[in-house]
């Protein structure tokens, strides 16, 4: 059965996309089964995931309005080693073409239901606002993986973040929980960090992951070849750490 995780959070710039495609090629290198959803409508992680959003003849609005199964629509990325269920500007208009459909917020989950067995891994990448599609990734989920800067007003948005979690789990996702948070971008060099740093290990304890993205400008190179860090270049500092985190991911998994 996959386990299905949100990357999520309501801040944006704070490295959703760059966690998601370098989380789901760490976990590719590893071994794992992956498909990586994107529910951007900007399409981001599909084109860093080495998937032309232009050519896509089906894509996730065509899974959301359930005219075609996760099994029509995917595509998968060889050079990357996972499959993807992509997105482009089409997927704006699902906003409004979902408000009055049934199970309007439970679409995803039930195309996912379909592919369960096929994956050991299947990751979200949400769009920085609480829309329709960010519900249907937060319904579709057994957790959220929260990626944050070690900045004070990241920590503002992380309580917005926890407080939307808490109502999805009490009134449509029985399931949902946050996996953790990941300390992305970070710098120990600058003392504001890890003094931030410090402040979420006290409070959050053992749902701060141990691994630590470092900034890098590797990663930040690689969506303009169109994949992430991991497959672009291996050996860099960020590369390395996100392959690790895919480690520690399976190990958290195995130990829930």
């Amino acid at each position: 059965m996959a386990k299905i995780f949100c990357i999520a959070n309501q801040k944006g710039g704070v490295g959703k996309t760059t966690t998601t495609v370098n989380l789901a090629a760490g976990l590719a290198k590893v071994g794992q089964r992956v498909l990586m959803v994107d529910l951007d409508p900007q399409g981001n992680a599909t084109m860093g995931s080495g998937i032309d959003k232009r050519q896509l003849k089906l894509s996730v609005y065509d899974v959301l309005l359930e005219s075609a199964s996760i099994a029509e629509a995917r595509a998968t990325s060889e050079k990357c080693g996972y499959d993807v269920l992509g997105a482009n500007r089409e997927l704006a208009g699902a906003e409004v073409e979902l408000v009055d459909v049934e199970r309007r917020e439970r679409r995803l989950k039930l195309a996912l239901a379909e592919v369960d067995a096929q994956y050991d891994f299947v990751l979200i990448d949400c769009p920085p606002s609480l829309s329709m599609l960010t519900l249907n990734g937060l319904c579709a989920a057994h957790g959220v993986i929260v990626p944050m800067q070690c900045e004070y007003f990241a920590l503002e948005g992380l309580t917005d973040l926890v407080n939307t979690i808490k109502q999805v789990h009490a009134n449509l996702n029985k399931d949902l929980l946050i996996i953790g948070l990941l300390r992305v971008m970070f710098d120990p060099r600058i003392t504001l960090q890890t003094q931030v740093s410090d402040q979420l290990k006290a409070h959050f304890g053992d749902k701060v992951f141990n691994s630590v993205i470092p900034r890098n400008v590797r990663l930040a190179e690689a969506p303009s070849y169109g994949l992430p860090g991991v497959v672009f270049d291996a050996s860099a500092r960020g590369s390395q750490a996100y392959v690790a985190f895919a480690e520690e991911m399976v190990q958290r998994i195995q130990s829930m």
